[in-house]
């Protein structure tokens, strides 16, 4: 975790989840430092994709709190948040499929190029200024993740890796601090996993990108990951480097069972 700061970027703090009768998750702790790779793993139904949620803005938590830098970003809404340099890919891709791959970064930068509605209307300097820097913007990000030569193709017709590396380079658009992907290596060939791999850590080496994953591919997860936090039930049971998470009896167990 080269040149990682001391203080955590993202503070969790008992964090609770209901929904109505059930408590989806209860008492999660976390703390994830500055250009660090944090993984949440555990077996479906754990509770991953609920923080996720809550952290993103797109749940209200029923308890606990959620700092960014020692802000509190708990509870408030997912638009909110991502202005504030938390943004996040979905275990379903959510692309704008009949537009194309350019318009789809474009679209992320919808707050810079309609922040003045007259400008934008008379097409004033300040407009023309910030469409270009949008469209520089995209075409660093396109070429950042090799999509230059599908600008212009609709997203809908891009493989399956291919609409993974566009989802992410939409979120590298906003300038994020903190990146959560979930399940990004879902449905992605071997190959593809290892580029994704790389991709990550470019990420955070060559842009100062501080990643939270979920992710059930074990081996990605243990080859990229500075710590692991493993969640079982709703609750955290074990937080530690990769080393520790894999010989931990209680990670066994959740994930092997016992007689």
């Amino acid at each position: 975790m080269t040149g990682a700061a001391h203080r955590p970027l993202l503070q969790v703090s008992d964090l609770a989840m209901r929904f109505g009768g059930l408590l989806a998750v209860d008492g999660v702790l976390l703390s994830v430092m500055e250009r660090e790779i944090f993984a949440i793993i555990g077996p479906n139904g754990a509770g991953k994709t609920t923080v996720f949620n809550c952290i993103s803005g797109f749940y209200a938590p029923s308890a606990g709190e959620i700092a960014l830098q020692g802000r509190s970003i708990a509870r408030q809404p997912s638009h909110v948040v991502a202005r504030q340099g938390v943004v996040r890919t979905f275990q379903n891709i959510r692309l704008f499929k009949t537009l194309s791959v350019v318009e789809n970064l474009l679209v992320a930068q919808h707050n810079t190029l309609n922040n003045n509605l007259l400008a934008g209307l008379f097409k004033l300097p300040s407009f023309r200024r910030a469409e270009q820097r949008a469209l520089d913007r995209a075409a660093y990000w396109l070429d950042q993740l090799g999509l230059t030569a599908l600008a212009n193709r609709a997203a809908g017709t891009l493989p399956y890796g291919l609409q993974r590396r566009l989802e992410i380079a939409r979120c590298m658009m906003t300038g994020p601090r903190l990146l959560l992907l979930d399940e990004p290596a879902a449905g992605l060939n071997p190959q593809e996993k290892q580029e994704l791999q790389q991709l990550i850590r470019t990420l955070r080496c060559e842009h100062g990108v501080t990643v939270l994953l979920i992710e059930h591919d074990m081996r990605l997860v243990m080859d990229i990951s500075d710590r692991i936090l493993v969640m079982e039930h709703g609750r955290p049971i074990v937080t530690g480097r990769p080393d520790q998470v894999r010989q931990d009896e209680r990670v066994i167990k959740a994930y092997l069972g016992e007689e």
